[in-house]
């Protein structure tokens, strides 16, 4: 009777890891994200820009649970950190970029589609950025409460600043010219997601004073209700505020390093 030459010892084999529940919600949670922003490429493709719009804006709110969620169930991974900015980079930079392409930036084809690299570019190089910017402890604690360079998800919403003026009763047209304007804005907000301009994160924002609990209540409910009925008139107004807040937050990061505040670890966020 034949035995084969190499016969492996099973019993010596080494036993599944179990991976716990609270590790896979949050990489659910990213995994729906990036299905998003794919689907908002499909939107975009299908000229429903409307849908590509809701789609991005979405994938940007799964963005921001995913790592709330990971940090309250203690689900972080470094796996978990990977795919995230995997999905970051398909939703804030390839899926802006293409849909803006679409919409009319390609009736300047070679310009259109420069501005389109240079965007999913920075996006790439943001994230990388970001993700290094985690093994530097030498960072002052104040540090936490501020982006290097405009953020991802909100590079994504602001930079769609020219389809919302469209969609909306302002009606952009999709001219030549106005084209020429889209993609000067477009290479401005590459600028700005590499740049070193501080801005302001909402991730140290974890309580809010008890007698402003209503106030907080009252304005979350009415920008949902806005997002609802007026979408791209609503993203117009918070697109304005977000860059009405740079110049801010310049100057509040300033002030602070100018107080000459010891260095230290950031707190965790």
């Amino acid at each position: 009777m034949n035995r084969p030459l190499f016969q492996p010892d099973f019993s010596k084999r080494r036993p599944l890891r179990r991976v716990p529940l609270r590790i896979i919600v949050p990489n659910v949670i990213t995994l729906l994200a990036l299905c998003l922003g794919m689907t908002a490429i499909r939107f975009g493709m299908e000229g429903k820009f409307n849908s590509a719009v809701l789609a991005i804006l979405a994938a940007a709110v799964f963005d921001g649970l995913d790592g709330r969620i990971a940090r309250a169930l203690k689900g972080t991974s470094r796996f978990g950190a990977e795919l995230d900015s995997l999905a970051d980079f398909i939703d804030f930079g390839v899926a802006p970029a293409l849909i803006l392409y679409m919409w009319g930036v390609d009736q300047n084809k070679a310009l259109g589609w420069f501005a389109a690299l240079v965007f999913a570019t920075a996006c790439a190089l943001r994230l990388a950025r970001f993700n290094v910017s985690h093994d530097d402890t030498s960072q002052p604690a104040w540090a936490s409460s501020f982006f290097t360079g405009m953020p991802a998800p909100a590079g994504a919403l602001v930079v769609l600043l020219p389809l919302y003026l469209n969609l909306s009763a302002l009606h952009w047209p999709v001219t030549r010219i106005n084209i020429g304007f889209d993609i000067i804005y477009m290479l401005l907000v590459a600028f700005l997601m590499v740049s070193r301009v501080p801005h302001f994160s909402g991730k140290t924002l974890g309580r809010v004073p008890r007698e402003q609990v209503p106030l907080v209540l009252l304005l979350g409910a009415t920008a949902t209700l806005l997002l609802f009925t007026l979408p791209m008139e609503t993203m117009i107004v918070l697109t304005l505020v977000y860059f009405a807040l740079i110049p801010l937050s310049i100057r509040k990061a300033g002030a602070l390093r100018a107080a000459g505040i010891e260095d230290g670890p950031a707190p965790e966020s």
